[in-house]
């Protein structure tokens, strides 16, 4: 497997408030900053504010924030391609634990073999493995993640 390489902390520090955290953060305080009640989602939801997604990623690609603050550790979203898309090869600084809601994802990490997702698979993968991704189906796929540290997607070197 190959080595991986660690981000600088400068590099770091400089993306953890992505654009995914920023405007979440201005536009979703309803949903991203709960107010400790419980609540359910979907992913057609109509209470779901979706958001642009880093430019890298794919046309029509979109985020909805679920829970918590996306520049905060500990947020949930919803990540969203067009069917028959790719998501570019790209990193994230925290590891992320996601299940596939809807479509068909292929999904990629580097030193892998590319597994097939369908909906209720579970997938984890690590901080700063560069992983990429296929939504092979008509329909566009939706992806649950949870991450530890602060949400961000970085274009892979």
């Amino acid at each position: 497997m190959p080595k991986l390489q660690q981000a600088s902390p400068d590099r770091l520090r400089s993306t953890r408030l992505t654009p995914i955290a920023i405007a979440a953060a201005l536009i979703l305080p309803g949903i991203a900053f709960g107010d400790d009640q419980a609540f359910i989602h979907t992913a057609d939801s109509a209470e779901l504010e979706w958001g642009s997604c880093p430019e890298f990623m794919p046309e029509g690609c979109a985020i909805a924030v679920l829970q918590g603050n996306p520049a905060e550790p500990n947020a949930d979203v919803f990540f969203k391609v067009t069917g028959n898309s790719t998501v570019p090869s790209h990193t994230h600084t925290s590891a992320e634990r996601m299940v596939l809601v809807a479509g068909e994802l292929e999904v990629e990490y580097e030193g892998q073999a590319a597994e097939v997702l369908t909906p209720g698979t579970y997938a984890y993968g690590p901080p700063e493995l560069a992983h990429s991704a296929t939504c092979r189906s008509d329909e566009d796929c939706v992806l649950f993640i949870a991450f530890e540290e602060p949400v961000d997607a970085l274009p892979a070197e």
